[in-house]
C-alpha cells in the first residue's frame, strides 16, 4: 500500500505540487511563445510529455552505467534522439501543426523541464517512478498550456481550438494573442492559484488549530 502511495504520490507532484508552469516556472519560453491557440498548447505539451517520458525511463535504465563526468551531456544525447524521433512524427502526421510549432519542437532538447527531471529524478530512481514522474510532469505541462492558450484564444480571437464561440458581434481582445497577452495572462493566473492555495493553507491552519 505505502508502495502504491508513493507511485500515486509522484505522479499528483507534477500536476499540482510541482506543476512545472504554475509552480516552478519552467519551461516559460514555449509557454509564452506557443499559447495562441489550444491545438498549439496540446501539441507542445504532449511533445513534451512524450519526450519526458521515454528520455526519464531510459535514463533511469542508464543511470548506473553512465559516469558522473558525462552524466549531463548523456542527458542531452539521449533526450535529443527522442525529440529527433518527436519532430519527425509531427512532420510526418501532423505537419500543419509542426509548422506552427516551428523551432519550438527542437527547443525541447534544452527545455529545464527535462532536463531538470533527468538529474533530480531519473537518475536517482526506479524506472517505474521516472516513467510516471514524466507522466505527472508531462500532464501538468500541458494542463498548464492548455489552459492560458483557452484563455488567450477565447478572448483573443473568440474561438477555442479553431471552434467560433461567440457571434458577429463579439469584439476579439487582440492584445491577448499578441506576447504582451502572454504576460498578461500568466500574471492573471498565478494570482488566482495563489489566492486559491492560499485560502486552502489557510483552512488547513485553522482545522489544525481546532483540532489541538
Amino acid at each position: 500500500m505505502n508502495n502504491n502511495n508513493g507511485y500515486l504520490k509522484t505522479f499528483i507532484n507534477g500536476l499540482i505540487n510541482e506543476n512545472p508552469t504554475f509552480v516552478l516556472f519552467l519551461g516559460m519560453c514555449p509557454t509564452l511563445a506557443v499559447t495562441t491557440g489550444v491545438i498549439n498548447g496540446v501539441g507542445m505539451g504532449l511533445s513534451t510529455m512524450a519526450v519526458l517520458v521515454c528520455s526519464n525511463v531510459v535514463i533511469s535504465l542508464l543511470r548506473k552505467f553512465i559516469p558522473d563526468k558525462i552524466r549531463i551531456a548523456s542527458f542531452i544525447v539521449i533526450i535529443a534522439g527522442f525529440v529527433t524521433i518527436v519532430q519527425m512524427l509531427l512532420n510526418a502526421y501532423v505537419p500543419a501543426l509542426s509548422s506552427s510549432l516551428g523551432i519550438y519542437i527542437p527547443l525541447i532538447v534544452v527545455n529545464c523541464i527535462i532536463l531538470g527531471r533527468a538529474e533530480a529524478f531519473a537518475s536517482k530512481n526506479s524506472i517505474g517512478r521516472s516513467a510516471l514522474d514524466g507522466l505527472g510532469m508531462g500532464l501538468g505541462f500541458t494542463c498548464a498550456l492548455v489552459i492560458i492558450a483557452a484563455v488567450r484564444e477565447i478572448l483573443g480571437a473568440g474561438t477555442f481550438a479553431g471552434i467560433q464561440l461567440f457571434g458577429s458581434g463579439f469584439q476579439p481582445v487582440s492584445i491577448m494573442i499578441l506576447p504582451p497577452g502572454a504576460f498578461l495572462t500568466l500574471g492573471i493566473l498565478l494570482a488566482v492559484i495563489n489566492i486559491i492555495s492560499g485560502r486552502i493553507k489557510n483552512k488547513r491552519n485553522n482545522s489544525e488549530k481546532e483540532g489541538i
